[in-house]
């Protein structure tokens, strides 16, 4: 499993192991903590986790945010959710 996380010093989309404790930001070089970075999905490969880091990505820059909302994160959550129990990825 690989959570979807955001470098706090970059902005940067990326994924961690559930499991490790800190990775290095791919664009700034920023040590991320797993413990204090947000959490965005948990997903179940490290190709869902790139798709979805594109995809993240590209719908904040077509926006021009900076951010999802409380409320476009559970969507996002919610619609993993319902697309992994239909069996589509």
């Amino acid at each position: 499993m690989y959570i979807i996380i955001r470098c706090g010093n970059c902005n940067t989309f990326t994924y961690i192991d559930r499991f490790q404790k800190w990775k290095l930001c791919p664009v700034c070089g920023e040590t991320m903590q797993f413990e204090s970075v947000q959490k965005y999905l948990e997903v179940g490969d490290h190709h869902e986790a790139d798709a979805i880091v594109v995809e993240l990505e590209r719908y904040l820059h077509q926006n021009k945010r900076t951010d999802l909302t409380p409320e476009e994160t559970r969507k996002l959550r919610a619609e993993y959710a319902r697309r992994v129990s239909a069996g589509i990825r």
